[in-house]
């Protein structure tokens, strides 16, 4: 008979690979949107290309931002797997709630909002540590302005630099660039978000004292294996090669229209400021920093060609993701206690 703490936890690693997936499709916009916009890439060219560059990131930046994730917001001591899985489940209907109107919401704060949700149901708000929480929060403000002030930088350079070209010697010069920097995109997009999946399996494992050596080291400090870098990358990499059409569309020509050396602009801010925020472990929004790039790009041609109103939609189902996908993690731990307490 198989031993019921091993199930859960390959159910969690399971559910994790799944948010992984859902992850990759639902912000492989952020990757793709600009250079599909454009027409530099077909679609399916769009997302074999981030698909390809999310893998390849496992092999760069490191695992910081899986610390914060794994031991780094919650007391990894004081929740259980049952907390885990409600916050992976929280996250995933967000995620493909937002997902089916087309919303571009952040994946890595309905990741955080539903892990809390869920910790503090069963351990009351004395289990967040404040600290790793200050910096998660912050971003949520500083990803899009940074994101904003440097697509409008950047733009503003390109401009001044290639003033005497002609529109069309401009065009042919940034349609190449865009597929370098809808690479790094995708690039600091795996790096940022896998990592989130590499903290959650790696916490699952941690919490198991009998599984627990193989996310420790020597000291018994949480650390992450090659192994699981690489079942997040590859999870990451097929969910952006799948797709997420509807979000595509809001993202790459809702907000505003992009010609190619904007697309360039856009997507060499927004990979900036995650290869920033992946040194400092700081698990950022992909979402809100190319959305921030592209409204700073589009403001510096002039701010009436920025459809604000369909920005302010975005804006507030971000401000709603942490606290609206807190609610359903912790419902679903809820009803988990309650199974518990009729039938066991």
């Amino acid at each position: 008979m198989l031993d019921p703490t091993l199930v859960l936890v390959i159910l969690i690693i399971g559910v994790a690979l799944l948010f992984d997936f859902v992850n990759g499709f639902h912000d492989a916009a952020n990757s793709i949107a600009t250079v599909v916009s454009t027409r530099v890439l077909t679609p399916l060219q769009g997302v074999v290309w981030a698909a390809v560059f999310n893998f390849v990131s496992a092999f760069t930046f490191g695992t910081a931002i899986a610390h914060t994730i794994g031991a780094g917001l919650i007391d990894v001591n004081r929740v259980d797997n049952w907390v885990i899985l409600s916050g992976l489940v929280g996250a995933v209907v967000w995620d493909l709630l937002t997902w089916w109107v087309g919303l571009p919401t952040s994946s890595s704060h309905a990741l955080v909002g539903g892990y809390a949700g869920a910790a503090i149901v069963k351990a009351g708000f004395s289990v967040l540590i404040v600290s790793g929480w200050i910096k998660t929060l912050a971003f949520i403000l500083i990803a899009p302005v940074l994101g904003w002030f440097l697509g409008s930088v950047f733009v503003t350079i390109i401009y001044w630099v290639f003033r005497s070209q002609t529109p069309a010697s401009a065009d042919r010069f940034f349609r190449r660039g865009q597929l370098i920097s809808a690479a790094l995109y995708s690039l600091g997009h795996g790096t940022n978000d896998a990592q989130k999946t590499m903290g959650v399996i790696a916490g699952v494992l941690f919490t198991v004292p009998a599984y627990r050596h193989l996310v420790a080291d020597a000291n018994g400090e949480l650390t992450i294996p090659f192994w699981i870098v690489l079942m997040a990358h590859a999870a990451i990499a097929l969910g952006t090669l799948s797709g997420g059409w509807r979000i595509v569309h809001t993202v790459g020509s809702k907000i505003t229209k992009l010609q190619p050396l904007g697309g360039f602009a856009a997507e060499s801010a927004g990979a900036v400021t995650l290869f920033m925020s992946s040194h400092l472990g700081v698990p950022v929004s992909t979402t809100h920093t190319i959305t921030g790039a592209i409204v700073g790009v589009g403001s510096i041609r002039r701010l009436r060609s920025v459809r604000w109103a369909v920005a302010g939609s975005i804006v507030w189902a971000w401000m709603l993701t942490i606290p609206a996908s807190g609610g359903m993690a912790a419902l679903v731990y809820g009803v988990i206690l309650l199974i518990q307490k009729l039938f066991f």
